[in-house]
C-alpha cells in the first residue's frame, strides 16, 4: 500500500491551491476542495484529502484483518480479499505477462482497489452534505463540506498519475537500460539499406520526439479522465437533489447512484488498464504478453 503514502504526499504539495469556502449562492459542486485545517505557509488539510486518508486507512485495516490468520479454507474477509487479489493478478497476467506482473502487481492492484473505494466512498450519504454553512430561504446551505469525493479533486488524480509516471520511467530503464530506452524512442524499425535507411533514421528520429510529447501527456490525460468522470457524476447527483424541495432531495438521485456505482468500477479499471498497458509497451515491446503462459 506504499502508493497510498506517495499519492497523499504529492497531494499535500498541490493542496496549496485549494479554494476557501464557496459563495453563498448554490453553484453546484465546487471545482476545488475546501481547506478544513490551515496550518499556514500554504499547508493545509482539505476535505478531499480527509476522504482519501479515511479510505486508505480502511483498506489497510481490512487487509490486515483478512490476512492476520490465514486459513486453508478461507471464509469471510479472507475469502473476499483472496478473491479480489487473485482475480486482479490473473487478469493482469493475461494482459502484461507473467514476468512483468510479478514486478508491478503491487502498484496496479493497489491503484485499482484504492480508486474503486474512493469512488464508492463519495457516494455515501453525507459526503458533500455534512459540514459548515448557513441558512438560505429556510434551507441550510453547505459552504464547506466536511467530506468531498477524493477523485473529484484534480490534485488527487494528478498525484496518482505523477507517481505512476515516475514508476514508469524506473520500470522502462530497468527493462531496457538507458541506451535501450532511447533506442526504443528514436531508433528506426525494420531492415532497410542505402538511402531508405537514412530516410528512416530521420523519420524515426522525428517520430521519437512526438513519442516523448505523447509520453509527457499521459499523466495529464490519466488525471483529467478520472477527475472529469467522477466530478461529472457528483455534479449530476448534486443537480438532481436540487430539483425538488429539501425534504425530498434524497429521492431524484437514487437511480443515478446505481449508475455511479458502475462508473466507479469502470474508472478504476480504466486507470489500472491504461497504466498497465503503458508499462507493457515499454517493458515488453519485443516479445509481448504471449510469454505469460
Amino acid at each position: 500500500m506504499s502508493i497510498l503514502a506517495l499519492a497523499s504526499g504529492a497531494m499535500l504539495a498541490t493542496s496549496a491551491f485549494a479554494a476557501e469556502a464557496a459563495p453563498a449562492e448554490h453553484e453546484g459542486v465546487s471545482l476545488k476542495p475546501q481547506v478544513l485545517f490551515d496550518f499556514g505557509n500554504g499547508f493545509g488539510i482539505t476535505n478531499s484529502m480527509l476522504v482519501t486518508w479515511i479510505v486508505a486507512l480502511g483498506i489497510i485495516i481490512f487487509a490486515q484483518i483478512a490476512t492476520r490468520r490465514i486459513q486453508p479454507i478461507p471464509s469471510g474477509a479472507q475469502n473476499f480479499w483472496e478473491w479480489l487479489v487473485e482475480g486482479l493478478y490473473s487478469f493482469l497476467e493475461n494482459i502484461i505477462g507473467r514476468d512483468l506482473v510479478r514486478k508491478t502487481f503491487w502498484f496496479f492492484a493497489t491503484i485499482f482497489i484504492f480508486i474503486l473505494f474512493v469512488n464508492w466512498f463519495g457516494l455515501i450519504p453525507g459526503v458533500g452534505t455534512i459540514g459548515w454553512g448557513h441558512e438560505v430561504n429556510g434551507d441550510f446551505h453547505i459552504d464547506r463540506p466536511l467530506f468531498r469525493g477524493g477523485n473529484a479533486d484534480l490534485n488527487m488524480t494528478t498525484a496518482m498519475a505523477v507517481v505512476f509516471f515516475a514508476l514508469w520511467l524506473v520500470w522502462a530503464i530497468q527493462a531496457n537500460g538507458i541506451g535501450g530506452f532511447l533506442k526504443h524512442l528514436f531508433a528506426p524499425k525494420g531492415e532497410t539499406h542505402g538511402f531508405i535507411k537514412i530516410l528512416m533514421i530521420v523519420i524515426f528520429f522525428m517520430v521519437g520526439w512526438l513519442e516523448i510529447v505523447s509520453i509527457l501527456f499521459r499523466p495529464i490525460s490519466l488525471s483529467f479522465r478520472l477527475f472529469g468522470n467522477i466530478y461529472a457524476g457528483e455534479s449530476i447527483l448534486e443537480a438532481m437533489s436540487t430539483m425538488v424541495p429539501a425534504s425530498l432531495a434524497w429521492l431524484p438521485p437514487i437511480p443515478f447512484y446505481f449508475m455511479e456505482l458502475l462508473v466507479g468500477v469502470v474508472q478504476a479499471l480504466v486507470f489500472m488498464l491504461l497504466t498497465a498497458v503503458f508499462t507493457m509497451l515499454i517493458a515488453q515491446h519485443d516479445h509481448g504478453p504471449e510469454h505469460a503462459h
